[in-house]
């Protein structure tokens, strides 16, 4: 057995090697991490939900997806969509829901969100008569941090998940994303990045992430062709640096808490599986 000395001097002479590897391969050493679960916003296959929503939770939870964000229950009762959940292996951590306007309505939102398994109740699309009224934006984030409050008090969390229009600035010169950022309150307003719709409105998410920390804790994972086009593609066919971005958020405190593969225009594909299958088995790959 080598003395203490010679143990010293080889763990040393290991470490520094170990160090001038890394640095010229930082890519195979350090890009180590991995997406714990992979999921699916459910209306990328709107139309094979529509026509058999127990069949299609299923081929999704065989592609190896283990969660799942939906976009309606197309006729099924909350506590059919739990069960159907269960019996596939799957957790539907976010649903898409309607804009809050009607408080009562909202109130029965939060319920079948509850009743279902969801943690999120997450809003979609702000209409144009919500956007374009007296207060623009601004009062948009007054409806989201009362719909926020009330989401608490059930034990849910309000999000809201941009598109390119909130990135187009106003006739004030303001920027609708940033009006709503700034104008929510952080404990009762959380965001839903969709990358693509960043990218498409020219918008750099980790510039995003970094002047916003920790507002944002869910993200729609969808690619983009090369400029000018930016047209919708499988995920790690296009040009969005995703290992880039979920490793800036890993590096800056892991705020993202669910990923979401999307592809909006996936029902007019020949085969819209083969896009959820393509997304799937880059995601469950990459390293960042």
């Amino acid at each position: 057995m080598p003395n203490s000395q010679d143990r010293r001097s080889f763990l040393a002479t290991l470490g520094a090697a170990t160090v001038a590897l890394a640095a010229k391969r930082p890519d195979r050493l350090l890009a180590s991490r991995r997406l714990k679960r992979v999921g699916i916003q459910l209306y990328t296959v709107r139309k094979q939900m529509e026509k058999d929503l127990p069949g299609t939770l299923a081929q999704i939870a065989q592609v190896g997806y283990k969660e799942v964000e939906f976009a309606g229950y197309f006729g099924r009762k909350p506590n059919e969509i739990r069960a159907l959940l269960a019996k596939n292996g799957l957790t539907a951590p976010s649903s898409h829901v309607s804009y809050p306007e009607d408080w009562n309505a909202w109130a029965q939102t939060l319920s079948d969100a509850k009743t279902a398994g969801h943690q999120y109740v997450t809003v979609a699309w702000t209409p144009d008569e919500k956007r374009n009224r007296t207060g623009g934006f601004k009062a948009v984030a007054e409806d989201f941090n009362k719909a926020g409050e009330e989401a608490r008090k059930a034990g849910l969390r309000f999000a809201y998940h941009n598109h390119d229009y909130e990135l187009k600035k106003s006739a004030d010169g303001t920027l609708p994303f940033e009006v709503l950022l700034k104008n929510t309150d952080p404990k009762l307003v959380t965001y839903e990045m969709d990358l693509y719709w960043m990218v498409k409105g020219g918008a750099d998410p980790i510039d995003y992430f970094k002047r916003f920390p920790g507002r944002f804790t869910l993200v729609h994972v969808k690619d983009a062709t090369p400029a000018p086009e930016r047209k919708m593609a499988d995920v790690g066919s296009g040009t969005i640096d995703f290992p880039k971005i979920f490793a800036y958020d890993a590096a800056h405190g892991s705020h993202i808490a669910h990923a979401f593969v999307e592809r909006d225009d996936a029902t007019d594909l020949p085969d819209p599986f083969a896009s959820v299958k393509a997304s799937y088995g880059y995601l469950a790959k990459m390293s960042y």
